[in-house]
């Protein structure tokens, strides 16, 4: 089991990644497996990456999402694994987007370069990168379950949000015990303010207040039934945080039933 490292103090102080050359690889091994490659325009110097896979037959439908915060490297470095690994359903048709924060991962930070927190930006847009992404979703319709990968400095392992607002059947239990054999699982009563069982925390519908909404909310307003937001620990080593995520949204889409 990986121990945490101790080094984050005050926020994120550890591995990062060239997110350019992430994403050239993750989008070479998309194309060389037959998904769909969109270049989304945010503004003349910035463009965001959305990938498709198309199943011959679909049974389930899913979204993914991940670099939100570019300071948290695991969650593109989990899609680029996943792809490269064909570690996807045969049935699932997925639409990703692997980095939505290019730019705060450029300065290791949370906030986009003109210090937005995109995750914070779903109820009225403000920035670029939020107001391009809901574009491309508008014509996707639904999907049975959306989810996007997070990283938590301060957690001591493992943990996930489940909004569920219509009580649909959830499967929650089965990725915390995907991940425990192999990455600590946040066992505190409370984690981020509200009330958590065994790494896992089923907020209100709108945890943080109805002027602000996150991208899991977004989602489950307008896209989903379903929302999860996986968080692994950014205290320990990325390639066992990689590995928690990977884990998490295998046993994830492995599990969630056709809506």
């Amino acid at each position: 089991m990986p121990q945490a490292l101790g080094k984050n103090h005050g926020g994120y102080c550890g591995e990062t990644i060239d997110i350019d050359d992430v994403l050239a690889s993750l989008v070479a091994e998309a194309r060389a497996r037959d998904w769909g490659v969109e270049s989304l325009p945010v503004d003349p110097e910035l463009n965001l990456i959305a990938l498709h896979r198309q199943p011959k037959t679909v049974s389930r439908r899913f979204y993914l999402s991940t670099g939100v915060h570019g300071d948290e490297p695991a969650g593109p470095l989990a899609v680029q694994r996943m792809i490269e690994e064909d570690l996807f359903p045969d049935d699932a048709e997925c639409w990703v987007l692997p980095c939505l924060n290019p730019t705060g991962f450029a300065l290791n930070r949370r906030e986009t370069a003109a210090g937005i927190d995109l995750n914070r930006d779903y109820q009225n847009p403000q920035s670029g990168e939020v107001q391009t992404q809901v574009r491309w979703l508008e014509n996707k319709g639904r999907f049975d379950c959306a989810v996007c990968l997070h990283e938590d400095w301060e957690a001591k392992g493992f943990y996930l949000y489940a909004v569920n607002p219509k009580n649909i059947p959830c499967v929650s239990e089965a990725i915390v015990d995907a991940v425990r054999p192999v990455f600590p699982i946040d066992r505190s009563a409370e984690i981020e303010g509200f009330p958590a069982c065994d790494g896992i925390i089923r907020p209100p519908v709108n945890p943080l207040g109805p002027s602000i909404w996150p991208e899991t909310l977004y989602l489950t307003k307008h896209h989903t039934d379903l929302g999860y937001t996986l968080e692994s620990s950014s205290d320990f080593p990325l390639a066992n945080r990689v590995d928690a995520l990977v884990l998490a949204v295998r046993a994830l889409m492995n599990t969630v039933s056709p809506a």
